[in-house]
Parts: structure tokens; C-alpha cells; sequence
């Protein structure tokens, strides 16, 4: 078992990851039952986990009542969020409480958003099974849902009491979401970490074959990753959490434009937003065209798009810087870009016209 603190003063939590977790989920979440049931949020693609979490509470006397949302993209929406909160007043959630989040990233942000305005706050515990989620968005305590003006754009800091990850979920996980996964493993190595990069090189394919090994290092280092950057700067003012958002820029807008569906995925928004972030530095002459086409071809050599094209998109450059003025990041009509003077050497740039990036976009990576 490895267990890795989130260290935020009286905020503070564990992400405890362990295979074969799932079924002994009850040790860690009995202290937080109190004797009373828990309402455990999942969807539809998560069934057999779902079942497997509740015979595990069941056989120590934990009642649970399973709340089963769609899955996909389209569940964090106003309308699923008035449903869910209002299915966990009528559960009896009380504030001391803990609500169980059981599912990708979909479902932990819309569960710790509806758990940040419960009775003005409750608790609630992430349990991702994906590996996005694992090695992402479980962590660090940003929920929202999406709106029609853009992804996230409503939400809340909210930090989970408790994070349960169990690799062995994964194996029931698609190839394509594997892969989505995989995009924000990577993207630890593009930030600041040269020689994770490098095993992400040496390993990626193995990790994403289902490698035991290569699965449950790839996890633990990415969450200690998000963990030391999080206890830095918790809530983006610093300008250190700010570099998690590699790739999201141009992500986002890729996924506004696919409408938020499954045409696009997260984690391939992100991969396209990282290859588009090194080849506009490489434009800018911040890092070399050789790096930035090792990103993109490594990326590729996965199985994850490399740019606008290569994510199913048509758009002009127009209609993508667009979607980008929507972007929540947004100040004082200045967009920050996460952009890379190398391969582990990606800063904050305020200093981005929006005018070139249209051009950039639609003359396409030089």
C-alpha cells in the first residue's frame, strides 16, 4: 500500500492506493460512516465496482445507497446537479457526512461540486476508476460543472476528506479511456519532470498494455506530483498550480467545439492542447522544433492526437480563440497559455496574443 498526504493544514487528506483496495474500501471508510448509510454517486459504466464497494460495506455492517447517474460528459450539467443534490437531501445527508464519489471524472467533479453547497458544505470521498481521474482529478480538490458557455465554468474549491485508489478498477477500463488517461501521466513529465518524461517514453505502452508494475509506479507518481504542486498553491494564486493546466487551453476549446461529447475525450483534448502548446513555442522560438515534435511523437506512438486534425476537429482558428475568451482563466482580457521553453520546462506566458494563435491554428504547426 502506498499511502501519499495532501498536505493542507486542517484540510489535509491521504490517497491511498492499493491494489485489490475496492473490496477492502471498509477499513478506511468505516470511521467515516458514523453508523449511519452512505450515499455512494456513481454511473452507469461502473457497475460491477459499484456492487463490489457495496458488499464490502455491507459485510461490516455499513448500509448504502447507490445513486446511479449517465455517464458521460453531458451528466456534469445544471440539470444533474439540481437532480443529484436533491437525491441526497432526500437521503438524509447531513453535514458531518460523507458522500461517496465512485466513478471517472465526470462523476467526482459533480459530486464534490453538489457536496461543496449541500447544507453549505458536506464531505465526500473519491474513489476514481479511471486513470484520468486517478492520477488527476481526484486530487486537489477542484469540482464544476459545465455550462454553455464552456467547461467548468461553475464550481467550488472542495476538498475530498479521502482518496481510495485500486489500480486492478482499470482492467475493466476501455483502451480509448486508457489512453485519454494516460495524457495527464504525461503531462507530470512535460512540466517540470524531464526524467519522467523519458519513462513515460520507455514505459507508456507497457502501462497502458495493463502492466501492474508500470501501472501503480505511473499512479503514485503522478499523484505526489499533483499532491506537492497542490500544498504549494491550493487554489491557483501563486501561479504553481497554474502549470497543471498544460495542454487545457487549446483543450478546452477543442472540446467546446465537439460540444463537450464524446467526439472528443478529456484526455484527448489534453494530449492535442500539450502537442499544439510545444508547437506554438517552438513558433515563438521558446523551445526547439526537435521537442516539440518528440512531445507530438510520443503522443502519437500512444495512440493520442497530435493536434487539431488529429482530434477529429474542422474548426478555424477563429472559432477556437472563440471558445478560448470563454475560458475561465480569463483576466482582464489577458488569457494565460501554459507554454515550454523545453520538456520539463513549461511556464505561465500572460503574454499571448489571441490574435496569433488564431493565425497559429490555422496555418497549422511549421
Amino acid at each position: 500500500m502506498t499511502s501519499i498526504p495532501v498536505a493542507l493544514g486542517d484540510r489535509s487528506y491521504d490517497v491511498v492506493i492499493e491494489r485489490g483496495l475496492l473490496a477492502r474500501a471498509d477499513d478506511h471508510l468505516a470511521p467515516l460512516a458514523r453508523g449511519r448509510s452512505m450515499a455512494i454517486v456513481s454511473d452507469s459504466n461502473v457497475a460491477p465496482h459499484l456492487a463490489a464497494l457495496q458488499s464490502a460495506l455491507a459485510a461490516a455492517g455499513i448500509a448504502s445507497e447507490a445513486i446511479v447517474l449517465p455517464p458521460g460528459e453531458g451528466t456534469k450539467s445544471w440539470g444533474q446537479l439540481e437532480a443529484l443534490t436533491d437525491r441526497l437531501l432526500m437521503h438524509g445527508v447531513e453535514r458531518g457526512d460523507h458522500v461517496i464519489a465512485l466513478g471517472g471524472g465526470v462523476i467526482g467533479d459533480l459530486v464534490g461540486f453538489a457536496c461543496s453547497i449541500v447544507k453549505r458544505g458536506c464531505g465526500f470521498v473519491q474513489i476514481p476508476t479511471t486513470l484520468l481521474a486517478q492520477v488527476d482529478s481526484s486530487v486537489g480538490g477542484k469540482t464544476a460543472i459545465n455550462t454553455a458557455a464552456g467547461k467548468n465554468l461553475i464550481g467550488a474549491f472542495h476538498q475530498p476528506a479521502l482518496v481510495l485508489i485500486d489500480p486492478d478498477v482499470l482492467d475493466t477500463l476501455q483502451p480509448r479511456q486508457q489512453r485519454a488517461g494516460y495524457a495527464e501521466v504525461v503531462k507530470y513529465g512535460l512540466i517540470d519532470d524531464f526524467a519522467f518524461f523519458e519513462w513515460c517514453e520507455a514505459n507508456g505502452e507497457k502501462l497502458l498494455s495493463g502492466d501492474p508494475a508500470a501501472r501503480e509506479y505511473a499512479i503514485a507518481h503522478s499523484v505526489a506530483a499533483k499532491a506537492r504542486i497542490v500544498a504549494e498553491d491550493e487554489r491557483e494564486t501563486t501561479g504553481k498550480r497554474a502549470l497543471l493546466n498544460l495542454g487545457h487551453t487549446f483543450g478546452h476549446a477543442l472540446e467546446a467545439e465537439a460540444g463537450f461529447s464524446d467526439k472528443v475525450l478529456h484526455g484527448e483534448a489534453v494530449a492535442a492542447g500539450m502537442a499544439l502548446a510545444f508547437a506554438y513555442s517552438a513558433r515563438r522560438g521558446l523551445c526547439s522544433g526537435q521537442e516539440s515534435e518528440r512531445v507530438a511523437a510520443h503522443l502519437r506512438a500512444v495512440g493520442l492526437p497530435d493536434g487539431v486534425a488529429a482530434a477529429g476537429i474542422t474548426a478555424s482558428g477563429a472559432v477556437l480563440v472563440d471558445h478560448m475568451r470563454h475560458d475561465k482563466k480569463m483576466d482582464a482580457g489577458t488569457l494565460p497559455f501554459l507554454l515550454a521553453r523545453g520538456i520539463g520546462r513549461t511556464f505561465v506566458d500572460h503574454s499571448v496574443d489571441l490574435a496569433d494563435v488564431m493565425t497559429f491554428l490555422d496555418e497549422g504547426p511549421s
